[in-house]
């Protein structure tokens, strides 16, 4: 029924159902409220091809775009390691409650694997309760090294 691949951005079905999730995703309150700029319509896809540290996992149904998940590989200093940072996860509205999130995540994992990463991070909002306890039922949680410090927070400085 679904048919799950880590994508390939120079095919043209690819590149077209990124955009075509990531603008889904964007509208949506969840993602902004606001379509993706012009600009980043025009060179998300060419600069992303140009990267060699990003992974894509795009799923279709009847060669529709349905999901996808986008993961950017980072370091951990700690365990001097790899490691995946998710930071896009879409579920086009038609789709949404047929258990596509765990298809994304059990495909990321397997790369993650393969890689040698040694976790998987990501960034949620807090007000996103669907996608907190989809993520909880899939092993992630607050990151906390020690409780007496609480858990880490997720901070952001905007340089334009």
């Amino acid at each position: 029924m679904f048919n799950i691949v880590q994508a390939d951005l120079s095919h043209t079905e690819h590149a077209k159902a990124y955009l075509h999730l990531m603008s889904h995703y964007a509208s949506d309150p969840m993602g902004g409220g606001q379509d993706l700029s012009n600009f980043a319509k025009q060179n998300l896809i060419p600069t992303l091809l140009k990267r060699n540290d990003i992974f894509i996992v795009l799923i279709f149904s009847n060669n529709k775009p349905a999901a996808l998940l986008t993961a950017i590989e980072g370091f951990s200093t700690f365990a001097c390691k790899p490691l995946f940072n998710i930071h896009d996860v879409v579920v086009y509205q038609d789709f949404r409650g047929q258990g596509l999130t765990s298809l994304l995540f059990k495909k990321i994992e397997e790369i993650a694997k393969l890689r040698d990463c040694c976790k998987i991070t990501l960034e949620v909002l807090e007000g996103n309760t669907i996608a907190k306890n989809a993520y909880s039922k899939l092993g992630y949680s607050d990151y906390v090294l020690d409780p007496k410090c609480g858990s880490a927070l997720f901070w952001t400085k905007s340089l334009y």
